[in-house]
């Protein structure tokens, strides 16, 4: 039995390495093994879609020195739970979480926690920002929608909600958007592991 977390990790990839056959852009095939390391589903090497060069674009953005402030946006607290905040404050990167007290005010309009939340991350990190959706597809369409009205422009969107309600619909949008880099799991896979999965490899290969 093999204890060392770190042999097992390296195992684990190699295993999938052997497993995979990718033809498509190298930069991408990291995430796609982290992906599926954190799960165990080969299916994400054809589900995961990569919008461009929004990979490299992504890591020049993280790694820029001259950029102060770096932000990645994240929608859920098991989602910010899991990022590697060690990876992420070496290049003076903060990850912000979901403000968890808005339960009165969603009732209140009738709509979800989730809306409310990146309303107002929104309004708050126009620019300079990652935003990584891996549960809330309400929240998913919101920010299409602000996109689209130029409220904010984000560096980079990673779109991976999981679920059956407004989930495919809130990825066919994302996909929709123009000039805006995104990675986006198709179909009804995803959720806040996967999300986690696609930071921490391009944290780790910064």
């Amino acid at each position: 039995m093999i204890t060392d977390p770190v042999e097992i990790e390296k195992m684990s990839l190699k295993i999938i390495q052997d497993k995979i056959i990718y033809n498509g852009q190298p930069e991408n095939l990291n995430i796609i093994k982290r992906v599926i390391h954190a799960s165990a589903d080969f299916d994400y090497l054809n589900n995961l879609y990569f919008s461009g060069d929004a990979v490299n674009i992504t890591k020049s953005f993280l790694r820029d020195d001259q950029n102060k402030y770096k932000y990645i946006i994240v929608d859920t607290k098991m989602l910010y739970s899991g990022i590697n905040k060690n990876a992420a404050e070496k290049f003076n990167i903060k990850i912000i979480p979901p403000d968890e007290n808005l339960n009165d005010e969603a009732k209140l309009k009738n709509t979800t926690r989730a809306i409310i939340n990146i309303e107002r991350m929104c309004e708050k990190f126009k620019d300079n920002a990652i935003y990584v959706i891996g549960n809330a597809p309400t929240a998913l369409i919101k920010l299409c929608e602000l996109v689209k009205l130029n409220v904010v422009k984000p560096e980079l969107i990673i779109g991976v909600p999981v679920g059956f309600v407004n989930v495919i619909e809130s990825k066919n949008l994302l996909y929709s958007l123009e000039n805006i880099n995104k990675i986006i799991a198709f179909g009804n896979k995803g959720g806040s592991t996967i999300a986690c999965a696609i930071i921490n490899a391009l944290l780790y290969d910064l």
